[in-house]
């Protein structure tokens, strides 16, 4: 993936960033001009601002506005930026990977990714992303009915944010579980060809979940247990429940990989015992033919002195030689258990 570039259309007005704002005496202040930020971060209370990355003039306010580190500022341009968090003076700044089940694909297993970068200060709460994110538009509705989440804390709201990000890993995973659900009748039952290469693709779904996951693993720790200015222990069982969702996430996807490469061996196997049957009975069908191949050949040669040429019943005779020996062949086959 490409650098993200904030663009704005000349000829029409760029859209503008949500904005939620609970005064300290319970005013609530929705969907305000961008220019009044400034103002609502002087009057303090909680604030949370939601900006679209490839909206320059909702971009420009991280460094206008916020005045965030640079650095900070450059990873919310890059789509490819790990997910991690970063403590700077006055603001964390934590960087999480939102997945999705990507549609208008032939693959109704292919991932869609997309980061979610979160600066968290002590009043204000400033989430950034490319395009439109199914997790903000959800806490956006929820927040907008419910204005009292705000005034607990911006902190709950971040909390809320990350909590249904990580969240959105449950329906894949049980989409996962519904197709191994039916793997097993499709292998062992049908013996679908087709199978295999649905178990590769969901094999490859499971391992990119996990690689995905592990380093959120890691920044729920964090949020979970180190202590910090900007989040109280109250606020950290809150994230302490996010990093158990993440535990249940992972050991379902480990087990899930171990089922898929279980099943996949199973299938080979199933492959190789279908192989082993026909060479069986093509084995069973040479040992049979044999004899008639040798009596045959040999009675077949083009001499005028062989035996039983002018009997009138030797062809009937030597049907029934060859008969015996071919099963008598078998018979000493199957006592030596080679067949």
């Amino acid at each position: 993936m490409t650098r993200i570039v904030p663009t704005s259309d000349p000829h029409r007005p760029d859209p503008q960033p949500r904005i939620v704002y609970r005064s300290r005496t319970g005013d609530d202040v929705v969907d305000c001009h961008p220019r009044e930020v400034s103002q609502l971060l002087a009057a303090g209370g909680a604030l949370w601002v939601d900006i679209d990355s490839t909206v320059r003039s909702q971009h420009a306010l991280l460094e206008k506005v916020f005045h965030f580190h640079p650095l900070a500022v450059e990873d919310t341009l890059n789509p490819n930026s790990r997910v991690k968090l970063e403590e700077y003076e006055g603001f964390l700044f934590i960087i999480i990977r939102g997945v999705s089940l990507a549609h208008g694909t032939d693959d109704p297993y292919d991932l869609e990714t997309k980061d979610l970068y979160c600066f968290l200060g002590s009043t204000y709460l400033v989430t950034v992303h490319a395009g439109p994110m199914d997790s903000i538009d959800r806490i956006s509705d929820v927040v907008r009915r419910t204005p009292d989440l705000l005034s607990r804390g911006v902190e709950r709201v971040l909390h809320s944010v990350l909590d249904d990000t990580i969240d959105a890993y449950f329906p894949i995973l049980e989409s996962v579980d519904a197709f191994i659900d039916g793997l097993e009748e499709r292998v062992f039952v049908d013996f679908d060809e087709t199978a295999l290469r649905d178990l590769f693709q969901v094999k490859r779904l499971v391992l990119s979940l996990r690689r995905y996951l592990q380093p959120s693993r890691e920044v729920m720790n964090v949020l979970t247990n180190r202590p910090s200015t900007l989040l109280t222990p109250e606020v950290q069982i809150y994230f302490r429940d996010i990093y158990d969702h993440v535990l249940r996430i992972n050991d379902a996807l480990d087990t899930y990989r171990e089922l898929l490469s279980s099943t996949m061996d199973s299938y080979l196997t199933q492959v190789s015992n279908r192989l082993g049957t026909t060479t069986k009975a093509l084995s069973v069908v040479a040992t049979m033919s044999l004899p008639f191949v040798v009596v045959s050949g040999m009675w077949g040669m083009n001499f005028s002195q062989i035996p039983m040429s002018a009997w009138p019943h030797g062809f009937w005779v030597l049907l029934v030689v060859q008969l015996g020996l071919g099963l008598l062949l078998l018979y000493y086959l199957r006592r030596r258990r080679w067949l």
